[in-house]
């Protein structure tokens, strides 16, 4: 270590000789380049003289480009005054529902947040191009080779509450209102997940890999905003507390939304005692704030406007309807790549649209990362024979549950028949306080048949409420005009992308 110190500092000493000599050469060449402009005289300059000057005339133009990017970012934000504030002209325009009292107190959680980023950007390092100017050329290479630890003054907020209460919404709002120069990130709870193992497979082999990729987290973002925090997987469960406590100490501000209390997190899940730490790092860095709510604004939609269809033998009904979206396109069986060289394959796929079979998409082995990449490339999808859940088919339930939630995260179109309403899929899935809250077995034969098909499983039991929810949502009219308004969007983006390639 001595050694590399004292090779840094030769380097250090060598770079600033080399620099004044740089600096007093240019400064010669000035006045020899005035002395020519005023003398009438013309001398070509060698490529070495140009070379000389393209150093500091890029870091003007630099300058003049944070300094200008600066300036804009404070014209916008003069508009924005927080979430609360937000919020009431929203009610005042008609765009959102009032007297919510439980919405209006999570509110003022998170303008009292915004208010203490807003005071302590400076102490947060928030602002990329402050940070950028405070920190020098060197702080990346220091902080590879010196431990640092530096918590954020300001503690984050961990939001959660039931079904339907507008979490994600707050959420949007709260974010929507920060600065856009500040080093911030939103993003769904599974998705960051992906990320993380992704990077830990790119640095296998580091002695630590999870405190690489924290380092490189909290260097593009500080204020992290994860959507929907449940844990459900073992590999996940198993990091998250070593992974946050670099995190933290790298003075990252977490703000986070969840349909459970931190203390019911990963309930019941395998080594669960060693999850446990995690749980006393988040509320140690974290206010927590529930949201009690009795709507459920998923379910205020016009519902059954869509695309679900309620059939026991349906087989032809979503092939029909598939081909009716894909208009004059062939569909054809397609692949897609999804994280670290994995490769999904499309039954049929064409115009934006996929076709699945149920079990070709939720009972084999697929994750995730696989639905991430299938809507990456896919906005809607076509889902053949969903069935009635329980305990035979539990495993193919998780995947539905996160399958909804990607798609719900992504906004995509959902094409699907059943065999029951979103309720009535999910009637045999029930948490251990609902099954010990169920009547007494009694002896007809079709109730120990039900009985022997009642899953209990927490988890699922508190997913099921959201998968529910959404799926209502997802049916429902305003969903598919927003969805359409996406559509929409893209393509104007994508013709203004095709227009300008051609005019270069």
């Amino acid at each position: 270590m001595r050694t590399f110190v004292l090779y840094v500092r030769q380097f250090r000493s060598a770079f600033q000789h080399r620099r004044y000599s740089f600096l007093s050469d240019l400064s010669r060449r000035q006045k020899v380049s005035v002395n020519w402009q005023t003398s009438g005289a013309s001398k070509p300059l060698h490529n070495a003289g140009i070379a000389r000057y393209l150093l500091p005339v890029s870091m003007v133009t630099r300058n003049l480009v944070t300094d200008s990017a600066k300036v804009a970012n404070e014209v916008k934000e003069v508009s924005r005054a927080g979430p609360l504030v937000e919020y009431d002209r929203r009610i005042a325009e008609g765009e959102l529902v009032d007297g919510d009292n439980c919405q209006v107190g999570t509110l003022r959680e998170l303008q009292r947040l915004y208010d203490d980023l807003v005071m302590s950007a400076d102490a947060c390092s928030l602002d990329r191009y402050t940070a950028s100017e405070k920190a020098g050329r060197s702080r990346w290479l220091w902080s590879r080779f010196i431990p640092q630890s530096s918590y954020s003054p300001v503690k984050g907020l961990y939001l959660y509450g039931g079904v339907g209460t507008g979490k994600t919404m707050l959420m949007d709002l709260f974010f929507n209102q920060l600065p856009d120069s500040w080093r911030k990130r939103r993003i769904h709870f599974h998705d960051f997940m992906l990320v993380v193992h992704s990077r830990l497979q790119r640095h296998k082999g580091v002695a630590d890999p999870l405190e690489v990729v924290a380092g490189e987290i909290s260097d593009e973002a500080i204020l992290l905003c994860l959507d929907e925090f449940m844990v459900t997987d073992v590999a996940d469960a198993l990091i998250l507390n070593r992974l946050f406590g670099h995190l933290f100490s790298n003075g990252c501000i977490l703000v986070s939304t969840s349909n459970r209390a931190p203390d019911k997190l990963y309930e019941g899940g395998l080594q669960r005692d060693l999850f446990l730490p995690f749980i006393s790092t988040l509320k140690e860095r974290c206010i927590i704030h529930e949201i009690g709510s009795s709507i459920d604004y998923r379910k205020m939609t016009s519902a059954e406007q869509g695309f679900f269809f309620i059939e026991k033998d349906a087989s032809g009904l979503v092939k029909q309807k598939f081909q009716h979206l894909i208009g004059e396109h062939t569909a054809v069986p397609q692949e897609v790549e999804v994280v670290m060289g994995r490769k999904l394959q499309i039954s049929l796929g064409a115009n934006g649209c996929a076709y699945f079979p149920f079990e070709d998409l939720c009972d084999k082995p697929l994750g995730a990362a696989d639905y991430f990449g299938l809507f990456k490339k896919f906005h809607t999808l076509a889902l053949e024979g969903v069935p009635i859940f329980g305990l035979h088919n539990r495993t193919a339930a998780y995947r539905f549950v996160t399958l909804v939630d990607v798609m719900y995260e992504n906004k995509a179109r959902l094409l699907c028949t059943a065999e029951g309403s979103p309720l009535q899929l999910f009637e045999r899935i029930v948490t251990i306080a609902d099954a010990q809250n169920m009547a007494p077995r009694t002896s007809s034969r079709s109730r120990k048949n039900d009985d022997f098909d009642l899953c209990v499983d927490n988890e699922l039991g508190f997913a099921k409420d959201r998968t529910i929810s959404r799926l209502t949502e997802m049916n429902s009219k305003e969903y598919l005009e927003q969805h359409a308004a996406m559509l929409a969007e893209k393509q104007l983006s994508q013709d203004d992308g095709d227009e300008k390639a051609l005019q270069a």
